[in-house]
């Protein structure tokens, strides 16, 4: 597998905590905005309906290219592009915050999400690099790795808020300076340098097409809720993705060094793991979503006491995925964890569906969200691990990237379909409360119905581990 690193025990910890650290940034760069969007709009002069591409801009460059940053990482090694990484997320902070208008401000947040697409790949790869020797600390850092996501996105939304309220709307950006510096200092020393990268080139034909045609494909979807699904400005970038993304494929097939070798998809259980980690984020996000906007604008919680709603399911999250997850996945295997969790997080969400105008947050909210935290927490782990160890050694920041890649365009994808069902449904008509509780229902409902398209391809795609892999697994215990 990875080439193991001979750094200290000691030292392998806190290099976890780096890259946990850098996963948390990661996601939490895309909730802290929430708060303060108002703020922003009235600063720099955005439209109601360009707001949302404060958001949208990071996410769109952030997936389109972390396949990039994934190949990068493996040819330049993993450390230098970490660090790389961590520099322009600095500098694109500093530009949407001092940003004064609103070309200024999308350019600094997708200049953050070209720094977060290469942070994401090369920090799983140096993961691997630290753990994979040892099967039982790998689910243990993998484990503190995906409860850092969660971690994040409920900090962001505190976070936001605050700083917000008591500072000004361009610290949720300044936020990041400090920290990268932070990671800069301490990366030499406690990173594996072993990490070199590998021979080879950039596929710039393979990295134009494939970062276009995503990029293209999210911008139309994430727009359709706005401009309708069957104007020329939906279909016609849908049409210009697939044909990108058709000329990306033809390309990896016929050249020597493709960004994307297309033989990755030969290794046992990389593609079906990242099948169901596409599925899960395009259920996880849009209950996240609507969950905030049901009890802010339905139940009527201000942004503090919204947030603090979400801490009893981001701890029980967090519980599942380092303390949980791992035994589970040592007695059970990745199979029948993912497709459990994928069917827990369905029934949590189907029960979320039935929420009421005048619903309360013990009887309506709690419950559901805590079985789809649980849901979360068994699949999370297990599908990831399964996409990054299927890998050769010298694949490892291309699986990195493939399988964020999945991740953040099952997000995006996710949550604009259930938006646009949602708000077919009634969830546009704000201040009536009935209309907006019908919208949310539908969006759970839709999330539902992908979670559990997620389990059971889950259950027809994942392989079940042989006899000699429980033994090892049961020995690891």
């Amino acid at each position: 597998m990875f080439q193991p690193s001979t750094a200290p025990a000691s030292r392998r910890w806190w290099a976890l905590a780096l890259i946990a650290l850098a996963q948390f940034m990661v996601i939490m760069d895309t909730s802290i905005i929430g708060v303060a969007l108002p703020k922003m709009q009235t600063a720099l002069g955005f439209s109601q309906q360009n707001l949302s591409w404060v958001f949208n801009a990071y996410v769109v460059v952030f997936g389109g290219l972390l396949l990039l940053g994934g190949r990068l990482a493996d040819l330049f090694g993993a450390r230098r592009i970490f660090g790389l990484g961590w520099f322009v997320l600095a500098v694109g902070s500093f530009v949407a915050g001092v940003a004064g208008n609103v070309p200024a401000e999308l350019a600094g947040r997708g200049m953050q999400g070209v720094g977060a697409a290469l942070i994401a790949p090369s920090a799983l790869t140096l993961l691997m690099t630290l753990f994979g020797a040892e099967p039982r600390e790998l689910t243990k850092a993998f484990a503190f790795y995906g409860a850092a996501a969660p971690a994040g996105g409920t900090a962001g939304v505190f976070l936001g808020g605050l700083i917000t309220e008591y500072a000004s709307w361009p610290w949720v950006f300044y936020i990041n300076i400090p920290i990268a510096l932070l990671v800069l200092v301490a990366l030499p020393s406690l990173l594996p340098a072993a990490t070199t990268g590998a021979r080879g080139s950039v596929d710039v034909v393979g990295t134009l097409t494939a970062t276009l045609g995503l990029g293209a494909a999210v911008f139309a979807v994430v727009r359709a809720p706005e401009v309708g699904w069957g104007a020329p400005a939906t279909w016609g970038p849908l049409i210009a993705a697939a044909v990108l993304l058709a000329v990306f494929v033809l390309v990896q097939a016929r050249k020597r060094e493709p960004l994307m070798p297309l033989s990755i998809f030969k290794a046992p259980g990389l593609g079906a793991a990242n099948l169901a980690q596409l599925l899960l984020g395009a259920a996880w996000v849009p209950m996240w979503f609507f969950l905030n906007l049901y009890l802010q604008q339905v139940l009527g919680y201000s942004a503090f006491p919204s947030g603090a709603a979400l801490l009893p399911m981001t701890a029980l999250i967090m519980i599942g995925m380092i303390a949980l997850a791992p035994r589970l996945m040592a007695r059970l295997g990745a199979k029948a964890m993912i497709a459990t969790g994928l069917a827990l997080l369905a029934g949590g969400l189907a029960w979320l569906s039935f929420i009421r105008p005048d619903g309360g947050f013990t009887t309506d909210v709690l419950p559901a969200s805590l079985l789809s935290a649980l849901g979360m927490s068994l699949a999370f782990v297990p599908s990831l691990q399964t996409a990054i160890s299927s890998a050769r050694p010298e694949e490892g920041g291309l699986a990195s990237g493939i399988v964020n890649t999945g991740y953040q365009i099952g997000s995006a994808l996710g949550l604009a379909v259930a938006t646009a069902i949602a708000a077919g449904a009634g969830a546009d008509r704000l201040g009536d409360v009935a209309a907006l509780t019908e919208g949310f229902s539908a969006a759970f409902a839709t999330a539902a119905v992908i979670a559990v398209a997620g389990a059971v391809l889950a259950v027809i795609t994942l392989r079940t581990r042989s006899a000699r892999e429980k033994a090892t697994a049961d020995s690891a215990m």
